[in-house]
């Protein structure tokens, strides 16, 4: 209990002791009926708690005059319009209990109480900035804009939040709500974490929201630099596959050409065989000659058409000799030639191996890459 002079004395020092409370406070002193006196601070007032108001009841100020002791109500939101922590206590003239004086805080939930002190740590540790804010049911109540990032015209206090907003979801479903939001609704784009805050007495009643909005610029440039890298990736590996395909059919084809030149070759010595039958004919085919010239001399006279004949042989067979002589030349350029050939396709081949086995590991390797640029894509979407 408190004695009628006390309050008297208390009215004279209560405009200053209001502004020097956390939170701020209103005093309130009533009769038996209604209140009759009421002193608000700054930071906290109740416009439709004012001198004239009716004493509801069964509520603190009430109950303090009737049970004649101290009182204190936890008042819902849908008294004042805001959550309050109301003591009452009655007042004494003599032994008559003649009214009630009475002292209104703001309830804070335990979040908003401490927001001041956390926010600006919590947004200055975001590499690009944070807004951390506090709903009501309906408004935002306290925010912090942090030095990199600020929503000063779309999230400010005492600015109702908009009805499609994750705020009025995450109250609406009790839930927490993650949000990615374009660039056309800010002029960055952003990502938005709501979370439902719970009355400290009933786990079941949302009394408000507590919400972090940051930028998503760097998110969105990883996004479009994964998304173009993969582009990019897929290109090369189809080209890859391409050169890779190529590589595989000049590899058979200089397969095939290796062995067309063995088989020519192989030709070039039966040719060099044939030449030197086709030479020894024509040793034989001279020898005859010489052997019919020797007989055309013995026979003389009759024997001088066979004479020339014969010679016609031996030069036929010169002839022939020397022709062997050219042609064996040019089958040994040949040759040599096939043998160069064959080096060089023997190279060309084993070039175009190790070129496809090269296709393969960078084919390989750009698999590695595509799978780092979908896990790069992954953590964007996760900052």
């Amino acid at each position: 209990m408190i004695t009628l002079e006390t309050v008297e004395s208390f009215k004279s020092m209560a405009a200053v002791m209001a502004n020097l409370v956390p939170g701020g406070i209103i005093y309130v002193m009533s009769n038996l009926d209604e209140v009759t006196w009421k002193m608000a601070s700054d930071g906290f007032d109740i416009a439709s708690l004012h001198v004239g108001t009716k004493i509801r009841v069964g509520g603190a100020l009430h109950q303090a005059i009737t049970n004649k002791k101290l009182c204190t109500e936890k008042v819902p939101r849908n008294v004042y319009g805001t959550r309050v922590l109301l003591t009452a206590m009655p007042i004494m003239d003599g032994n008559s209990i003649v009214g009630s004086f009475a002292i209104y805080q703001p309830r804070l939930h335990p979040v908003a109480g401490s927001f001041n002190a956390f926010a600006p740590i919590v947004g200055e540790l975001f590499a690009e900035g944070a807004v951390l804010y506090i709903t009501d049911m309906e408004k935002f109540a306290y925010v912090y804009n942090s030095k990199k990032f600020s929503l000063p015209n779309a999230v400010a206090q005492g600015i109702p939040f908009k009805e499609d907003s994750a705020a009025k979801k995450a109250i609406t479903t009790a839930q927490p709500v993650s949000r990615d939001i374009a660039a056309n609704v800010y002029g960055v784009p952003v990502m938005a974490m709501v979370y439902p805050l719970f009355d400290e007495d009933d786990s079941s009643l949302v009394v408000g929201s507590f919400g972090i909005v940051m930028p998503r610029e760097t998110a969105v440039k990883l996004r479009d630099m994964s998304g173009n890298l993969k582009e990019g990736l897929s290109e090369i590996s189809s080209a890859i596959e391409e050169l890779a395909a190529s590589a595989s059919q000049i590899s058979d084809t200089e397969r095939m050409l290796n062995e067309n030149v063995v088989e020519i070759g192989k030709l070039s010595e039966d040719i060099n065989e044939i030449l030197a039958f086709i030479k020894q004919i024509a040793d034989e085919t001279k020898m005859l000659g010489l052997n019919a010239a020797i007989e055309a001399a013995r026979a003389g006279e009759a024997g001088r058409g066979f004479g020339v004949v014969a010679d016609e042989i031996r030069k036929l067979s010169d002839e022939s000799r020397e022709t062997v002589v050219r042609i064996r030349s040019l089958t040994d350029n040949i040759k040599d030639k096939i043998i160069d050939t064959t080096a060089g396709s023997e190279s060309t081949l084993r070039s175009a191996e190790e070129q496809a086995a090269a296709s393969e590991e960078i084919t390989a390797s750009i698999e590695e890459i595509t799978s780092l640029a979908n896990q790069l894509d992954y953590i964007a979407k996760e900052m």
